[in-house]
C-alpha cells in the first residue's frame, strides 16, 4: 500500500492545485449559488448593520433555532447557553478533545473521516474503533471506555444511526457513566437523520455532546458556523475549552445562516437533494462501464464511495494516476484510521459540485482505471 497523506491535507492540495485540478475531494458545496440564495447573500450588508445595532445573544439565538429547526432538532437547548457557535465543527471537535480527560479511552465509530481520529488522539485520548457492523447490532463498548462518539450520518459511507439504535446507545451509555458524543455534520442533507436527537438524549437521562454543521449545505466560501451543544448533566470544562479556543463566531455569519436556513425549508433541500441525486446518478452509471460500483447505494449525503474489485489495483495507485489527470479525489484508507487496509478497495468521489465537473471526473476515473488494469494486467 502507497503511503498516503491525512484526508484535509489531500483537500488543501486540490483546493490550491496551481494547475487547476477538478476538486471532488471536500463535501463542502462548491457550486454557483441558487436564485434563493443568492437573494440572502444579498443582504449581506444589511446584516453588517444589524450586527452592529443589535446584540449578539439576540442574534445567536436567533440563528441557532432557524438553524436547528430547519434540521428537525427542535428539542435542542436553544437559548439555554448550552449550544457553542465556533467557526468549523473541526474547532469544536477539538474543543471536546481538549475538554474530555487526558489519557481516557473513547470509542469512535469505524471508518469515519480521520481528523475526528486525528484530533483526540493529539489531545492524549486513547482511541478504540466501534464498527459499523458492531452499531448496527448495538454492540456497545463497556467501561474503561470513557465516552463513545458516532457521526450521523456516517462520512464516508452514508450510514444513519437509526432512531431506536441511538436510544439503545443512550441508554447503555447512561448506565454506565458514559458520554455520547455526536458529530451530525452532514445531518441537514439528510431526512432521516433528522430525527429529534436531543429529545432521544434527554429521555435516556445521558450525558451528551453534539456537533452540528452548516458548512456541507450552502456553497457559502466557508462562512459557516459549527454547533457544539451539550446537556446539562455533562461536567466537562468544555465552556473553559471553548474560550481558549476563540472569543466569538460572527454575528454576520450567524445571520446568513440564519437566511440560508429559512431558504433550506422553503425547497432548498429539495433542489440541493436533486442535484446530489443526479450526479450520483452519473457516477453510477459511469463507472458500472468499467466494471465498478458504487460502494453504498442506498447513502444520501453529498459524497460516494466507489468500490474497486479485490485482487487489482488499490485505491492509493488510482488516487496518485488521477491526480496526474487532473482531477482530485479521497482514497479512503485514512478513514479506515485502526485499519488502513480495510480501505484500499474504496475511493471517494464528492457531489455538491456542478453536475458537468461531476460527470467529467466520472469519466477520468473510469478511463483511468481501464488504462490502469491493462497497463498492470
Amino acid at each position: 500500500m502507497s503511503e498516503l497523506a491525512s484526508l484535509t491535507t489531500m483537500e488543501v492540495e486540490a483546493l490550491t492545485d496551481p494547475g487547476g485540478g477538478l476538486n471532488l475531494t471536500d463535501g463542502h458545496a462548491r457550486l454557483v449559488l441558487s436564485a434563493q440564495q443568492a437573494a440572502v447573500v444579498e443582504r449581506i450588508p444589511d446584516m453588517f448593520a444589524e450586527a452592529t445595532r443589535r446584540s449578539f445573544p439576540d442574534i445567536e439565538r436567533e440563528a441557532h433555532a432557524a438553524f436547528l429547526g430547519a434540521i428537525g432538532q427542535h428539542s435542542a437547548p436553544v437559548g439555554t447557553g448550552r449550544i457553542l457557535s465556533c467557526y468549523s465543527s473541526t474547532l469544536a471537535t477539538d474543543i471536546v478533545a481538549r475538554a474530555l480527560p487526558a489519557g481516557a479511552v473513547i470509542a469512535v465509530l469505524h471508518p469515519t473521516f480521520d481528523n475526528i481520529a486525528d484530533l483526540f488522539v493529539t489531545r492524549g485520548l486513547s482511541l478504540v474503533p466501534l464498527f459499523e457492523s458492531a452499531m448496527l447490532e448495538q454492540d456497545w463498548p463497556e467501561p474503561p471506555v470513557h465516552a463513545i462518539v458516532v457521526t450521523h450520518p456516517n462520512n464516508p459511507t452514508g450510514l444513519v444511526t437509526p432512531e431506536g439504535h441511538l436510544r439503545s446507545l443512550a441508554e447503555h451509555a447512561a448506565r454506565h457513566g458514559q458520554t455520547v458524543i455526536i458529530d451530525a455534520s452532514f445531518r441537514g442533507q439528510v431526512r432521516e437523520a433528522q430525527y429529534d436527537t436531543y429529545a432521544v438524549l434527554e429521555a435516556a437521562g445521558v450525558s451528551w455532546i453534539v456537533i452540528e454543521d452548516t458548512g456541507k449545505l450552502w456553497p457559502v466560501h466557508e462562512l459557516k458556523i459549527g454547533l457544539l451543544a451539550y446537556s446539562e448533566r455533562t461536567r466537562l470544562p468544555i465552556e473553559r475549552a471553548f474560550s481558549e479556543s476563540l472569543l466569538a463566531a460572527s454575528p454576520v455569519v450567524l445571520q446568513l445562516i440564519k437566511g440560508l436556513a429559512g431558504d433550506w425549508v422553503d425547497g432548498g433541500f429539495e433542489r440541493a437533494r436533486a442535484l446530489v441525486e443526479r450526479n450520483r446518478a452519473v457516477v453510477r452509471e459511469t463507472v458500472e462501464q468499467a466494471g465498478l460500483r458504487l460502494a453504498d447505494p442506498d447513502s444520501q449525503i453529498s459524497v460516494a464511495r466507489i468500490k474497486l474489485p479485490a485482487g487489482g489495483l488499490d485505491s492509493a495507485v488510482l488516487y496518485k494516476e488521477m491526480v496526474a489527470r487532473g482531477v482530485h479525489m479521497l482514497p479512503c484508507t485514512p478513514f479506515h484510521w485502526a485499519d488502513p487496509d480495510g480501505g484500499l478497495r474504496y475511493i471517494r468521489v464528492s457531489l455538491a459540485r456542478p453536475f458537468e465537473v461531476v460527470e467529467r471526473g466520472a469519466r477520468t476515473l473510469a478511463q483511468a482505471y481501464r488504462d490502469l488494469c491493462v497497463h498492470t494486467g
